[in-house]
């Protein structure tokens, strides 16, 4: 299948995932890609992967996306901070990794729409632990010929991240809160995508779903780049030699962001270890520590939001990889994650891990890595990055590598105020209002309060929709008039 009609998409007819027939390799030399911007070094990895779009179509939608509504011209800067290099992704409009993707991926829907004489508005259905929702609608916010519906769990997100959603504005921009956790949103998504009664009825009102998780192979490859841009900016600033290998360290849920990197080792680039960071979510972790997927068990709210998952979408394609690009064995076991809960690879399977180190990091060991690193070097990490960091010095203390690392720093410090100022200096700002506290990490911090957040002070709410998690076919028709 074409990459625009994978795009377009979003999920299979079979509710797989689309993948790769394979990955392709970089030929351009690293010291090459070093002096070269971020939107050129995109280009040159994301045209290995979409390769039905032309030059000029791509490179339309790379440089509409990374322009100046990134607030530094690196769009991913790196910053050395406690022995690692932090690749600080949250530069975008909404101030979180997600936006790394979720800024392109408008250009490229509306490209492949073109490109298959698509006339059905595209309607974009997206579950959302906190950044992705707010990411999507900023970037597909009265993009003509869409329109985009984002649920999410009601009391699972961080006041900044809801009140960033439901005063978002554009007219095709739609918010649902359900009584319910993010797993529980994210299966209510998939379900209404695999009703095809409801596709029928749908194309009959001249709509056709989308999705804007990181399930659209639209918001894998993007991620891609900026792994393979870490690698080229720390050649440039003499941190490695050419084909020095790299270890990278990230935290996840859905596991698309660490599967980003993986694809980008895949290409070429020389990454050593793939850190996998949990919160006490901690799937992931278990699994590479024993080869058995078991999301049966109580599902924690953390003080890192986005990172309470217990069904890691993107391990799918992991698994497909490893199980030899067998598509009857992945179906075989997403089938008994979807019925019992619960799978186990094979012990060829597993061997084909050592790439991976997984572990995770407790509440405390968060509040104690953001005091730490903001104490020792006057750097302040949110929630979601302080796992990775405290996960770091896990695995160097375990294994004794002291291979240079980038941390996937994934989120500002300004969306979760409330538990970063908690950690820092406890029950000093516990009393202040939610707007209180950012005024105070300002102070703190000595960084500028981001755009994102001043634009959100005095904003109206525009959302007010809940829904019961068996109420989000319903609370779809209703929003598209068919109901």
């Amino acid at each position: 299948m074409p990459a625009s009609q994978a795009v377009l998409n979003g999920l299979a007819a079979d509710g797989g995932l689309y993948v790769p027939e394979e990955i392709p390799k970089l030929a351009v030399p690293a010291e090459q890609l070093a002096e070269m911007s971020y939107q050129d070094l995109a280009y040159e990895v994301m045209r290995l992967f979409l390769t039905d779009y032309t030059e000029e179509e791509l490179r339309h939608c790379i440089n509409s996306a990374y322009d100046s509504k990134f607030d530094t011209p690196e769009i991913a800067p790196l910053r050395q901070a406690d022995g690692a290099w932090f690749l600080e992704l949250f530069h975008g409009a909404t101030i979180a990794f997600k936006d790394m993707a979720l800024s392109i991926l408008p250009y490229l829907m509306t490209t492949a729409a073109r490109k298959n004489q698509i006339t059905n508005e595209i309607v974009i259905l997206t579950a959302t632990s906190g950044d992705t929702g707010k990411a999507a609608m900023a970037g597909f916010a009265d993009v003509p010929g869409t329109r985009i519906i984002v649920f999410y769990p009601k009391d699972g997100v961080s006041p900044v991240q809801e009140r960033q959603m439901v005063t978002q504005k554009g007219k095709n921009t739609y918010v649902v809160a359900i009584h319910g956790n993010f797993d529980d949103a994210q299966t209510g998504v998939k379900k209404i995508f695999g009703n095809k009664e409801l596709e029928r009825e749908l194309d009959k009102a001249g709509y056709q779903f989308s999705s804007a998780n990181s399930i659209n192979i639209g918001r894998l490859v993007p991620q891609v780049a900026y792994y393979v841009y870490a690698y080229a900016q720390l050649l440039k600033k003499g941190a490695i030699r050419s084909g020095e290998i790299i270890n990278v360290t990230v935290p996840t849920g859905n596991f698309g962001n660490i599967l980003a990197a993986y694809y980008a080792k895949q290409m070429g680039m020389p990454i050593g270890k793939l850190i996998c960071a949990s919160n006490e979510n901690k799937v992931l972790c278990d699994f590479f520590a024993t080869g058995i997927y078991d999301k049966n068990r109580e599902f924690v709210l953390t003080s890192s939001p986005s990172m309470d998952i217990l069904v890691s979408s993107n391990l799918e394609r992991l698994i497909y990889r490893i199980a030899g690009e067998d598509a009857v064995k992945t179906k075989e076991l997403m089938e008994a994650l979807s019925g019992g809960g619960k799978y186990e690879i094979t012990p060829e399977m597993r061997a084909q891990l050592s790439d991976f180190y997984g572990n995770y990091a407790s509440e405390d060991e968060v509040a104690q890595t953001i005091a730490r690193i903001y104490g020792q070097e006057h750097y302040v990490l949110d929630t979601h990055t302080a796992v990775a960091a405290s996960v770091y010095g896990k695995y160097k203390a375990a294994s004794g590598d002291g291979t240079v690392t980038v941390i996937a720093s994934t989120a500002s410090p300004y969306k979760f105020a409330r538990s970063v100022l908690h950690a820092i200096d406890g029950a000093k700002y516990d009393g202040m209002t939610d707007l209180e506290q950012i005024d105070a990490l300002a102070e703190v911090s000595g960084v500028k309060v981001p755009g994102a957040i001043e634009e959100i002070r005095t904003a109206p709410v525009r959302h007010h929709r809940e829904a019961d998690v068996d109420g989000m076919e319903d609370a779809v028709k209703q929003i598209l008039g068919l109901k």
